[in-house]
């Protein structure tokens, strides 16, 4: 009679046990509902792969709304595009033409110039400028490029938020064209406390 009595009292403290260590153990919830271990500290996730991440994506800088923002550009729908921003981030950009297809309105937009002030930019001017970052509701790494070149009889100057380049072209201080080039953007860093 004791033995019987033990054995289901030991299998209700065993399993109030590990629903303790289920529920105190750090998870994060996937996209099914359910959840998956959260790595912590002293989780030995280090996954040598022999590469930096300086060699696989090296992060290139653009502008949001006038602050800096940190992404990188690993396919372009363009081969000549491509191969500029090999040539600028010293690895490979992989062409994938079908970028090419995606409907407009499921795009974002990056803007790119083509002369004015001399900087980092990927054809040697200043740097991109993006529409959204993550978290915005209109966010997609996915980017139309919009080429933005100023007028020869006006003096460039470092314009860092969309609405200063759609203002700019108002005045007709510049141009845009849609050469129908999609990038895939993803940006890694933004703001003062995002990654």
């Amino acid at each position: 009679m004791r033995i019987k009595i033990l054995l289901p009292i030991t299998a209700i403290v065993l399993t109030f046990v590990l629903g303790l260590l289920v529920l105190t153990a750090p998870t994060t919830i996937n996209a099914m509902g359910g959840s998956t271990p959260t790595p912590t500290p002293e989780s030995d996730m280090d996954m040598d792969s022999g590469y930096s991440v300086d060699e696989l994506a090296p992060l290139a800088m653009a502008y949001y709304e006038g602050q800096k923002v940190y992404f990188v550009h690993p396919e372009a729908s363009d081969p000549g595009v491509a191969q500029v921003l090999t040539d600028m981030m010293g690895t490979d950009v992989v062409t994938v033409p079908s970028l090419a297809e995606i409907p407009a309105e499921l795009l974002g937009n990056v803007y790119v110039f083509t002369n004015g002030i001399e900087d980092m930019g990927p054809l040697g001017f200043q740097p991109d400028v993006f529409d959204s970052v993550p978290g915005a509701e209109n966010y997609t790494p996915l980017r139309a490029v919009n080429l933005v070149t100023w007028q020869t009889d006006v003096e460039a100057r470092q314009l860092v938020s969309v609405e200063e380049i759609l203002a700019a072209e108002k005045a007709g201080e510049l141009t845009i064209e849609q050469p129908g080039v999609v990038v895939n953007m993803p940006i890694l860093v933004w703001g003062e406390t995002h990654r």
